[in-house]
């Protein structure tokens, strides 16, 4: 039997993510897993409104999702401990310019440089809507047809109830396979 737990939103964990945007000549960085998929052409990055680097993104209007994996996790557990406006974190990561200006994580084996379109505020967190302006990919985490290979990738997930980081479980099944397998065992009924 299922009992009522509150009000919880239950849909931990999801991929550690850095996200970094300009301050001026220098980049700051932050540490986020509050991140959404709205449309096959649009992510959601949700920061709380306090955060320094919403300043910097709302004033370059671009931003850059670095998809977090154990080599350096390290690094990004500071990137969240350290408010930009108290401390530069410009030299935690070596990065390349983005072809929109957001600095991307050099050693992030996955980087998504995004233009923000829009900016919802709900219960004192900004939620950046944007278009992906350009994926950035290591070929050590693609597959022969150019797609991102999660099991390469091992992108390190968060659960938030206990604020715990976790490893990429293993593959279980093509999407929909079991849709096919059970057509094929009816058809043969």
């Amino acid at each position: 039997m299922k009992r009522n737990i509150g009000s919880k939103p239950a849909l931990y964990p999801m991929p550690v993510i850095v996200v970094g945007a300009m301050d001026g000549d220098e980049p700051t960085w932050t540490l986020v897993a509050h991140t959404g998929i709205p449309s096959h052409g649009k992510i959601m990055v949700s920061l709380a409104a306090v955060h320094f680097i919403n300043g910097c993104i709302k004033q370059t209007g671009a931003l850059s999702v670095n998809v977090v994996d154990e080599s350096w996790l390290d690094r990004a557990d500071f990137c969240g401990s350290v408010s930009g406006a108290r401390e530069s974190k410009a030299e935690v990561f070596a990065w390349t310019a983005g072809e929109a200006g957001a600095p991307l994580v050099d050693d992030a084996k996955l980087s998504m440089e995004c233009r923000v379109e829009d900016v919802y505020e709900v219960d004192r967190f900004e939620n950046f809507v944007c278009s992906v302006a350009g994926t950035y990919a290591d070929d050590a985490v693609l597959t022969e047809d150019g797609k991102v290979d999660v099991a390469a990738l091992r992108p390190v997930l968060f659960e938030m109830p206990t604020y715990t980081y976790l490893r990429t479980g293993e593959k279980i099944a093509d999407c929909l396979s079991f849709s096919r397998v059970r057509a094929a065992e009816a058809a043969n009924e």
